[in-house]
């Protein structure tokens, strides 16, 4: 097989895979908010994630983030802040603005649902040597900066 030739098969294996896990990755996160609340929607889970991480973080900021507008960002944490599991305060440096944090309720359940991921990763990934989860950590790293930029 010439070097084009493998390149592209190489190229084609990639894109199956990703396809794999995007599809996976949707359905878990869908799985994986319905465990922090029966309510919630796929991208709950994620969003929540990112507020625990950010602390504090403007609601413009989560859309930014997800790549999605504030209309939708809104709604979304409109749902979750009437579960209890985030508070909206008027942000001080801009009064339109609306900071999100998660309440301690949103927390206990997000890291109770969080625990639960790392544990099946812990599953999947037992049997491989620390050094190869680290480097696969390293490749994932990688490729997600890849299509930040692009």
């Amino acid at each position: 097989m010439s070097g084009d030739a493998a390149a592209e098969t190489a190229f084609l294996a990639v894109e199956r895979e990703v396809g794999v896990l995007f599809r996976r990755g949707r359905a878990r996160a869908a799985e994986m908010s319905r465990m922090v609340h029966p309510s919630l929607e796929g991208v709950a889970y994620s969003m929540l994630g990112f507020i625990w991480q950010a602390g504090r973080v403007r609601v413009t900021d989560i859309g930014l983030h997800f790549g999605v507008g504030k209309a939708t960002i809104s709604r979304q944490i409109k749902v979750i802040e009437e579960l209890g599991l985030v508070v909206r305060e008027a942000d001080p440096q801009d009064g339109r603005s609306f900071l999100v944090s998660l309440t301690p309720e949103g927390e206990t359940r997000f890291l109770a649902a969080r625990e639960v991921r790392l544990e099946r990763l812990r599953r999947l990934l037992g049997t491989w040597e620390t050094v190869d989860v680290r480097q696969f950590a390293q490749l994932l790293e990688r490729f997600n900066t890849l299509t930040d930029e692009s």
